[in-house]
């Protein structure tokens, strides 16, 4: 018994350190929360993970004067929603700085193009995917545009009175990637 949980000791102990390398990996690509922060006034970013590694992601450029920011939740919870959301990533990079796509509604509609594509869904059946609200702000203009798959975009705006009021913006119903 005592070998038996020496080597299952060992084992766990090398997953553990594989994970905490993964999750430095993934950390590594997220944005600089200063970035974000510099950029807008009062902004926070708010991200605790459930596992050691994630399928949330949030994703953050600056590109043309206009700041690109997501928030994306990926199908599935740790490795098979890390995997997912190095995926994402990769994707939303090629898709604005490549492609040079900056309108929210036809990045998504790319993303979605690029997911299906990437996990070959037409021949595999897989139906993984991510949610996602992206913005695009032209602060230049004073225009904010928003478009999302299955995600709201959240809003504080004061009312006549000077009241701050919680609003929504629904986003599509269809997901990125997954069944058409």
């Amino acid at each position: 018994i005592e070998e038996r949980n020496s080597e299952i000791r060992q084992s766990n102990k090398k997953i553990m350190s594989s994970m905490n390398y993964a999750k430095r990996i993934q950390n590594a690509i997220l944005p600089h929360r200063n970035a974000i922060e510099d950029s807008f006034n009062d902004a926070f970013v708010l991200f605790k993970p459930k596992d050691i590694v994630s399928g949330d992601f949030f994703w953050f450029i600056e590109k043309n004067g206009k700041q690109f920011i997501a928030a994306v939740d990926c199908t599935g919870h740790g490795v098979p929603g890390a995997f997912m959301s190095m995926i994402g990533n990769n994707l939303l990079n090629e898709i604005v700085n490549d492609l040079n796509i900056e309108s929210p509604d036809l990045i998504l509609n790319e993303l979605h193009v690029r997911v299906r594509q990437a996990l070959r869904q037409k021949e595999t059946e897989n139906r993984d995917g991510m949610d996602i609200a992206i913005c695009v702000v032209d602060k230049s203009k004073g225009i904010l545009e928003f478009s999302g798959a299955k995600n709201p975009l959240v809003y504080i705006e004061h009312n006549e009175e000077g009241v701050p009021e919680l609003k929504t913006i629904k986003g599509d119903k269809m997901p990125i990637g997954g069944m058409q």
